[in-house]
C-alpha cells in the first residue's frame, strides 16, 4: 500500500455521519466560532455534489433563502460538523446535479424516492 494512504487512513477522524448522496435534503448542524463564543447553526438544503475520498472528501449543499440560491462546501470529516441528518431521499440519475442552479420554483423539486 502507497506510504500516504497508509498515514492518511492511521490519521483520519473517524466521524459516524449517514450515509447520503447527490440529490437528498440534508440538515448540517454546524458549529460557528464567533470571538470566544460558540454556537450551533443548522444548515439544510440539497446535496448536489460528494467530492473526493478519504480525509479529503467533501460535499455541497445548495439551498434558497429570500430567493437567491446559497451553496456550501463542507468537509466531510470537518471537526466542525456536530451532527448531519437526512431528512429526504432523492431520486436523480447523475452524481452531480449541477443542473438545480438554472431551475427555480416548482422545476427545482426532486422526487422523493420510495422504500
Amino acid at each position: 500500500m502507497d506510504l500516504l494512504k497508509v498515514v492518511e487512513n492511521a490519521f483520519s477522524p473517524r466521524n459516524e455521519h449517514p450515509s447520503f448522496k447527490a440529490g437528498d435534503t440534508v440538515t448540517v448542524n454546524y458549529k460557528i466560532r464567533e470571538g470566544n463564543k460558540e454556537r450551533v447553526q443548522a444548515y439544510r438544503g440539497v446535496v448536489i455534489q460528494r467530492r473526493g475520498q478519504g480525509a479529503t472528501e467533501t460535499f455541497t449543499v445548495r439551498k434558497i433563502s429570500n430567493g437567491i440560491g446559497t451553496e456550501r462546501i463542507i468537509p466531510v470529516h470537518s471537526p466542525f460538523i456536530e451532527s448531519i441528518e437526512v431528512n429526504k431521499k432523492g431520486k436523480v440519475r447523475r452524481a452531480r446535479i449541477f443542473y438545480l442552479r438554472d431551475l427555480t420554483g416548482k422545476k427545482a423539486r426532486i422526487k422523493e424516492k420510495r422504500f
